[in-house]
């Protein structure tokens, strides 16, 4: 019999159990993750590392563009700059370049850090409308 790890088992259930704005927090942490395991990977030479890494924060960006509503004003605005933060991926990976990565890593904090608020705003006017 095949047992998961604890770990792994707690993570599948953190992602089957998360609502709408927290996956999207995940998915941000996750692309903030794979673009310092890529720079890692270029300051090491290791090309594979850095590949595999980059085309998976490409990966996470597309979704968020995927999941944008397109009724919403402010998601076109959104698009583009996913999109500029997908072909800035591109780049980083054909130039091996540490500095683009690290523009792509503040544009992603940003965002983070902007959903963050969202999420705690969110939060706060529920607990109002509850007990208001």
């Amino acid at each position: 019999m095949n047992y998961q790890q604890p770990h792994q088992a707690y993570q599948q259930n953190s992602i089957q159990t998360a609502s709408p704005g927290e996956l999207t927090m995940m998915l941000y942490n996750g692309c903030l993750k794979f673009i310092r395991l890529a720079k890692k990977g270029i300051e090491n030479e290791n090309i594979e590392q850095k590949n595999v890494n980059i085309q998976k924060a490409q990966n996470i960006i597309n979704e968020l563009m995927v999941t944008l509503n397109p009724d919403v004003e402010i998601s076109n605005q959104m698009r583009s700059l996913y999109d500029y933060m997908n072909h800035q991926l591109i780049q980083a990976n054909i130039k091996n370049d540490v500095e683009i990565l690290s523009e792509v890593e503040g544009l992603v904090s940003e965002f983070r850090d902007t959903w963050k608020e969202v999420l705690k705003l969110n939060k706060q006017q529920k607990q109002v409308s509850v007990n208001g």
